[in-house]
């Protein structure tokens, strides 16, 4: 649905700056330029307000400062004539464009202002070189920039305004969903495939769920785009200003190296297949510590979705240090000594990396609890739902 609204947006902010061509009077005061509003919304207008935002942005302070400064440069070119007139306009198209390319590779500026600078490159490349054989430089250049923003005000007033789809919602979601998505993958490997639930179909569920923390894994590149167009958005809803979206990407790479563990999990499970009598050593530890991780994963995301703090140094994370310490007590027991050959070293293995990922959901929880010190969550009036 969001797909069908973003397409009749789209057409509705085309049919209103194709009225600059359609209009008599609009045309006789925009004439051809009127060309430059429609392309300036086919550009900028992008699925997500802050996406049209972060262009629209971009796209009128680099048309701005390139064409103030090509207009600036060609009027010089223009009074110093002959051949002072081209060294004058090589000289600044060298150093502008040099600059300009230079700072997109800064890490800071290529992240928010990449398509800006490119932006300021063209126009002040096409005014300064133009301007050279134009008489009325300063008249076209205001004409066009006037043209682009009668396209950039309508793209953000039917961004914003009629039925916004905001990339703060998206990222907030999606972010929560990972808990769930994690804590369903431990399910299929702890309690599917080592618990007491073996059965015939002990592997289908287990990689179904995988796939999922897959996608987890492979959630870098969306992530840091959503929280990139969710800085540009203004207030909205329940995100204020200055919300903390760095936080979010925080907790987005301790997810992923989450999900890296539990894959690793599956793939010695997958590489091992222990004997049934070692199987049920292990089977007991193995749905205790799935049970906790799962658990503990969706306590944390339901407190980033419904944005309340669930205080996870008082429940969360003393509990997984308890179950850290009983589990590294098992492995130092006789259990797993009697096993020869490679099976036993598998299992402990396996059991290591049960550990790590305990640990690791340890540091998930305080940086969820940091968010909601950052984002100023509301407090339950229960500790945690664990706690009880």
């Amino acid at each position: 649905m969001r797909k069908v609204i973003h397409s009749f947006k789209v057409g509705i902010a085309l049919v209103l700056v194709s009225l600059l061509y359609l209009l008599d009077p609009l045309f006789s005061q925009v004439g051809e330029n009127a060309m430059w509003a429609i392309m300036t919304v086919v550009v900028i207008f992008e699925f997500f307000a802050g996406a049209t935002l972060s262009k629209g942005l971009n796209r009128g302070l680099g048309t701005i400062l390139g064409g103030g400064l090509g207009c600036l440069a060609a009027a010089l070119a223009q009074k110093a004539g002959g051949i002072g007139s081209t060294i004058i306009v090589g000289t600044s198209v060298f150093i502008f464009a040099a600059a300009a390319t230079y700072t997109r590779m800064v890490p800071k500026i290529k992240k928010r202002h990449d398509y800006g600078a490119m932006i300021f490159i063209l126009t002040f490349n096409l005014v300064v070189v133009s301007g050279i054989r134009a008489e009325k430089v300063m008249k076209l250049a205001r004409e066009r920039l006037s043209t682009i923003g009668m396209g950039f005000v309508i793209c953000i007033f039917i961004s914003l305004l009629i039925f916004p789809i905001w990339a703060s919602d998206e990222l907030h979601d999606s972010i929560a969903s990972k808990f769930e998505d994690l804590a369903r993958s431990i399910e299929a490997i702890c309690l599917e495939e080592y618990g007491g639930s073996n059965g015939e179909k002990e592997n289908q569920p287990a990689v179904a769920n995988l796939s999922s923390c897959k996608s987890v894994l492979n959630s870098r590149s969306k992530d840091e785009s959503l929280a990139n167009f969710a800085w540009w958005e203004p207030w909205h809803g329940k995100f204020g200003l200055n919300y903390p979206w760095g936080k979010y990407l925080h907790i987005g790479e301790h997810l992923r190296e989450v999900a890296a563990t539990i894959l690793s999990l599956k793939g010695l499970s997958a590489r091992h297949e222990p004997p049934t009598t070692l199987r049920q050593t292990i089977t007991e530890p193995c749905e205790a510590v799935g049970s906790l991780l799962a658990r503990s994963l969706r306590e944390l995301g339901e407190s980033i979705l419904k944005m309340r703090r669930c205080h996870p140094g008082a429940s969360i994370v003393p509990e997984l240090k308890s179950m850290r310490l009983e589990l590294s007590l098992f492995m130092s027991s006789s259990n797993l000594q009697p096993i020869e050959n490679g099976d036993g070293l598998a299992m402990a293995t396996f059991l290591l990396l049960l550990m790590d990922i305990m640990e690791k959901v340890e540091k998930l929880a305080k940086e969820v609890e940091e968010l909601g010190e950052l984002a100023s969550f509301r407090t339950q009036a229960l500790i945690c739902p664990s706690s009880l």
